[in-house]
């Protein structure tokens, strides 16, 4: 399952997040999850990546990592094609 995985760091937190980003090259999530693709908003400690893992306990771990520099939310996604085949077979329900 995909999931976008958003965070914010408060402006005191700018110096930490630096270093461990640095340290770490962004700490990667761990075994059993899959990061798509990562972004981060210039000029904010703010940014968004889109994982794939079929259990969520790996996500919780990658979490803690970072949990005392960012907050998280963490949402199920979908592609096009999958939402189209959800919205297809509702369409057929009817």
């Amino acid at each position: 399952m995909k999931f976008i995985v958003q965070w914010n760091g408060l402006p005191t937190a700018q110096q930490s997040a630096i270093e461990r980003f640095i340290k770490t090259g962004g700490a990667l999530p761990p075994d059993g999850m899959t990061m798509l693709g990562r972004w981060h908003s210039i000029g904010e400690l703010s940014g968004f990546a889109i994982v794939e893992s079929d259990n969520t306990a790996p996500m919780a771990a990658w979490m803690l990592q970072w949990g005392d520099i960012f907050t998280f939310k963490v949402s199920p996604a979908v592609t096009d094609e999958e939402l189209g085949a959800a919205l297809a077979a509702y369409q057929a329900g009817k």
